[in-house]
């Protein structure tokens, strides 16, 4: 039996201030828990309900406790927590959440904050997930479920360990008023607080141990990871079918379909009943789309109108304060879901509706609850606000696993704890580079995040968006207001129809990257400084003459936030309006070009014109992108697959290609497979190329394979 590894430190406090313990405990290889005061007992694993995967997390092997014991510290006082951890000079951070504007956050001050984006990285965002990762590799994650306050690397303790030195400021130039601090201090509004250490050796490392102690990444369904279109929000039936005829008359995939609020009866606050006038069968309109191998999503937000048939039933199970004169469900007491989720489940899940848009479960204080609102499971405000989100996306992933189909949806919030569910972040912002910085991000957060298309000035804007999109988790239309088509731009309509196809092969690919998301933790869309070879962010002791004769180490240690890894071998490097070039920073070890398997570099930063029709992505050495055909839909649940396996380079490859039903919860069984695909240089210059051959009893979606060597002779 493995032998528990207990750390515990007596800190020292003033008068003022009740003195504590953390104790330390090894809860897994690799991860601690640490306990400071009395931490409360409803946090954030506690409300998304996350299960560690401790078998995964043991086969990444055993690992050293990351920090110097001495160096943590931690208090109760004022009915607060304080807690400090160490910063080395040329440390780098990453995380505290989904932000749009910065990668590196060191030197900032954030309060954690569940709340719409408002175009500043102050905390307030829609996943403000409490952990961080080092670039030393290591990672922390306070487990509280509160309005948390971090200072990372901005505030000097007079008792330093490593004190800045005091300067002039009449006759020191170099005199600052920011000056070096050695700790990130983290402020927890509560009488105790648990704390989580996740260990490396490497920065991936910390985050795959942290997403796998929250459950692992979510497997969507194979349909999920196709195209989305959202339609205008007063569309009726009739209207929906015509829209997916559109789709299928001019080629372009459709895989589902997302109806905003007109479905409802009224909206704002919400029915959750279908309006009759625009959906008079609802039943026979959702089998009519499924038969067209169109799954619907529904938008709500959770706010219960007075005349809804579940407002009596539900109200005493509901906040003191209204959200647009509806009643807010206290999603955290049994009584409130059995009504809430039961009418969903009863009305539309029950019918074949595949999805959610759970909107506005973040914030906007102007209309949200304010935090003197009193709930009656006796959760305070705060703590309703920072876990909300990941309520509703608990109790209806468990809706649907009441079916045994998976989901694949919308949500405005997540935060610590929600790695596991099958849920995207989209938000009202519409800055494009901002939008590719949230996707870096995402992958420090254990959130996912889709730079959606919703409608451009230009064509230009319109593929460049698209191009973007079609590598992101969820490749989406969000059509509710401009009513765009991908053919609404026709000077450009088929190169994003080729690249709405493009997404449509590549799903094997996406389907495996999520299955390494689901089991070993890995984001399928990540920072750079994740990636092996490339830059970690830690400053390097050059001087700046020896940084001019080197830009590629320039180029890495500065924050990267326009070019990121999709999957095991992808690196994408968007192009932004009126950009007709850029530089792209390849990490050490030799990249091709993915459309002609061209040599691009190794370690260096490289200029690219690809043209209008192109988004520059490049594949590592050895790289290998199972792929399938053309089709306008995922295939059924058990249809086999045509496959084409392309290989780059003259490393030899390795892939672990996973395979199951696609569509229900029975890989939870055991039911899916990983086929090992190999492939090594020939004597003769040609590949040894060999794919595993299918597990007995187990699912096979794999048909005949085809392999294809871009670049190779």
């Amino acid at each position: 039996m493995r032998q528990i590894f207990i750390l515990v430190i007596v800190l020292m406090a003033n008068c003022s201030s009740e003195a504590q313990s953390i104790s330390w405990q090894e809860m897994a290889p690799g991860v601690w828990k640490g306990v400071v005061g009395k931490p409360e007992s409803y946090d954030l694993l506690q409300a998304s309900g996350a299960t560690p995967n401790r078998e995964a997390i043991s086969h990444m092997g055993k690992a050293v406790f990351p920090l110097a014991v001495e160096d943590i510290s931690g208090m109760v006082s004022d009915g607060k927590t304080y807690l400090r951890f160490p910063l080395d000079k040329a440390e780098q951070i990453y995380g505290f959440g989904l932000n749009f504007q910065t990668v590196q956050q060191r030197g900032k001050i954030l309060e954690l904050h569940v709340d719409n984006f408002a175009g500043k990285d102050n905390g307030r965002t829609h996943a403000p997930t409490p952990f961080y990762v080092s670039s030393k590799g290591y990672g922390v994650f306070i487990n509280a479920a509160r309005y948390i306050k971090v200072w990372a690397g901005t505030a000097v303790l007079r008792d330093s360990k490593h004190p800045p030195e005091p300067k002039d400021r009449n006759l020191d130039k170099t005199w600052t008023s920011r000056p070096y601090s050695d700790g990130v201090e983290i402020l927890v509004p509560a009488a105790g607080a648990e704390v989580y250490l996740f260990a490396g050796p490497k920065p991936l490392d910390a985050v795959a141990r942290f997403n796998l102690w929250n459950g692992g990444g979510c497997l969507p369904p194979r349909w999920g990871l196709g195209f989305t279109q959202r339609v205008q929000r007063l569309y009726d039936a009739d209207m929906v079918k015509k829209e997916a005829d559109d789709f299928e008359s001019k080629g372009y995939p459709l895989d589902f379909i997302g109806l905003e609020p007109g479905w409802q009866s009224k909206s704002y606050p919400c029915t959750f009943e279908w309006d009759p006038k625009r959906f008079p069968a609802p039943a026979a309109f959702v089998k009519d789309m499924l038969d067209r191998h169109i799954r619907l999503n529904l938008w709500t937000n959770p706010y219960v109108s007075p005349e809804s048939s579940i407002y009596s039933g539900i109200k005493p199970y509901t906040a003191s304060h209204t959200v647009w004169v509806g009643a807010v469900p206290d999603l955290s007491m049994e009584s409130a879901r059995k009504i809430f989720f039961g009418q969903l489940k009863k009305s539309q899940v029950d019918i074949g509706i595949s999805g959610y848009k759970f909107d506005e479960v973040d914030g906007g204080d102007s209309y949200l609850w304010p935090d003197v609102a009193i709930f009656p499971s006796g959760h305070s405000a705060e703590q309703m606000r920072q876990t909300y989100g990941l309520l509703a996306m608990r109790c209806s992933m468990d809706m649907f696993r009441q079916s045994n189909r998976r989901t694949f949806g919308l949500v405005r919030a997540n935060n610590g704890g929600g790695v596991s569910f099958p849920y995207v972040i989209y938000n009202d912002y519409y800055n494009h580079e901002d939008f590719i910085t949230a996707l870096i991000n995402s992958g420090f957060s254990g959130v996912l995040w889709t730079p959606e298309v919703r409608a451009s000035k230009t064509a230009e804007e319109w593929l460049r968006r698209f191009q973007s999109n079609i590598f992101s988790p969820l490749a989406m239309i969000n059509a509710w207001s401009s009513g765009t088509k991908p053919w609404t731009f026709p000077e450009v309509a088929e190169q994003v129809r080729q690249l709405a196809l493009l997404r449509m092969q590549m799903m094997p690919y996406w389907y495996s990257e999520f299955a390494r998301y689901h089991f070993m933790g890995i984001p399928p869309f990540r920072a750079m400084n994740l990636e092996e070879g490339f830059g970690d962010g830690t400053q390097k002791q050059n001087n700046m003459a020896g940084l001019e004769t080197n830009p590629y180490e320039e180029a890495v240690i500065k924050e990267v936030k326009d070019q990121y890894m999709a999957g095991q071998y992808l690196l994408v490097a968007p192009m932004f309006i009126g950009q007709t070039s850029r530089k792209v920073i390849l990490p050490k070890g030799n990249w091709f070009d993915f459309y002609t398997g061209s040599f691009a570099g190794n370690g260096t930063v490289i200029t690219v014109t690809p043209g209008l029709d192109k988004i520059p992505v490049y594949v590592k050495d050895g790289g290998i992108i199972p792929m399938m055909k053309p089709r306008l839909h995922a295939p059924a649940i058990g249809e086999k697959m045509d496959l084409e396996i392309r290989y780059y380079g003259t490393k030899p490859g390795h892939y672990l290609l996973y395979d199951d039903d696609g569509e229900t919860f029975n890989y939870e069984k055991g039911e899916y497979s990983f086929r090992e695909i190999t492939i090594t240089p020939g004597a003769s210059g040609k590949p040894v190329c060999t794919i595993s051959a299918p597990v007995p009893g187990k699912p096979n979606t794999i048909g005949d394979v085809r392999w294809i060597f871009p670049g190779h002779e």
